[in-house]
């Protein structure tokens, strides 16, 4: 692939992803900026800082957009290496997690891109604790005791290579290793977060966000943005970082299916549609059900008749609309939730605040 027929500031979308994609990418990418993720140490990043690595957005290649050290490029890239080695980058993931799958994404590298790649994994809850981890030296990072995660693997120019990963050990921090140098566009981890229910303590935290281990699992349609948008914990920053269905020509409403962190009970909801002025839905209505271990393929069929959480309620442009306990209609524990939107648009948020059944 060449990027040299485009015109200068052409911005150049990678068109890489294969028809069909594993299973594990259902699951949170705990290595999304968005969620806290932060790349913490590189043994190099001359060409492309180490922090566009875990950038939530597709990268993209800019026709002719040089910066002081050379060709710019969206991702972490090294300088060539003259020397006996291998270049590394540490990574924080957003929450302790066990790890299903990786997505090593060399998109718009292709003549510097990385042989082979590795990576290893440890389980330091303790550096999170640690505001000065992130000043830590290069010989203190390699003095802990780093575990195999993902075998030496080969990688080629300008494309995903996802890698499952079946271990069972719960990690905080990768280390992403490349042989000997180059450039890779985008890390994904995808895994289910770990959250120690023994010390939540009676804790009221929102049951579906994403650093809760809350989960998209399916949706009837996401033309504009996709269902995991609404479990993100910041408020967004603009209309993109939504849930919004195409427009809806024939009867119906659009919905999607989320899968709580931990099972828990509801004791308030909130609907956020920021930045949704003309396209936001009509009403939003809320099912749920407890159904712990219930295979993914059945959920769909089953969520229609799922029961009542929260009644079909009217929804205005760009608010937080809240619903307390009297709104809702079970105090029973659930595990699911299916939000209908009528008849179709987007929102921003959703938050379904209680607490964990232990």
């Amino acid at each position: 692939m060449s990027h040299s027929a485009g015109q200068p500031g052409q911005v150049i979308l990678a068109n890489n992803l294969p028809d069909i994609l594993p299973e594990f990418v259902t699951k949170t990418n705990v290595a999304d900026s968005r969620l806290g993720a932060k790349a913490l140490f590189a043994s190099d990043d001359f060409f492309a800082p180490k922090e566009r690595l875990l950038e939530p957005q597709a990268p993209v290649f800019v026709v002719a957009k040089f910066d002081d050290n050379g060709k710019w490029m969206d991702g972490w890239e090294t300088r060539r290496k003259r020397h006996l080695g291998h270049d590394y980058v540490i990574v924080q993931l957003a929450r302790a997690t066990k790890v299903a799958g990786v997505d090593i994404d060399t998109s718009h590298f292709t003549g510097n891109f990385p042989p082979s790649a590795s990576i290893d994994a440890i389980y330091a809850p303790e550096l999170l604790q640690d505001n000065n981890q992130d000043s830590l030296s290069e010989a203190q990072w390699d003095a802990l005791s780093w575990q195999p995660l993902v075998a030496m693997t080969d990688l080629q120019g300008n494309s995903h290579h996802f890698v499952a990963v079946d271990n069972e050990q719960v990690v905080t921090h990768l280390r992403l290793n490349i042989y000997p140098d180059g450039g890779v566009a985008r890390l994904r981890v995808y895994g289910d977060i770990q959250l120690d229910s023994q010390n939540i303590n009676d804790e009221v935290i929102d049951l579906v966000g994403a650093l809760n281990g809350g989960r998209a699992i399916a949706s009837n349609d996401a033309h504009f943005g996709a269902v995991a948008n609404l479990l993100l914990p910041s408020k967004a920053p603009n209309m993109g970082e939504g849930w919004e269905t195409r427009r809806r020509r024939e009867p119906g409403n659009d919905w999607c299916i989320i899968e709580l962190g931990q099972p828990g009970i509801a004791e308030s909801i909130e609907i956020d549609t920021a930045f949704f002025k003309g396209n936001f839905p009509d009403a939003v209505s809320i099912q749920a059900v407890y159904a712990p271990n219930t295979p993914e393929a059945t959920l769909i069929t089953q969520s229609m008749f799922w029961e009542t959480l929260l009644p079909a309620q009217k929804t205005q442009a760009d608010s937080v609309h809240r619903f307390e306990s009297d709104a809702l209609l079970t105090q029973q524990p659930i595990t699911h939730i299916r939000v209908n939107i009528f008849p179709d648009g987007g929102i921003s948020r959703v938050r379904v605040f209680g607490k964990v059944v232990k």
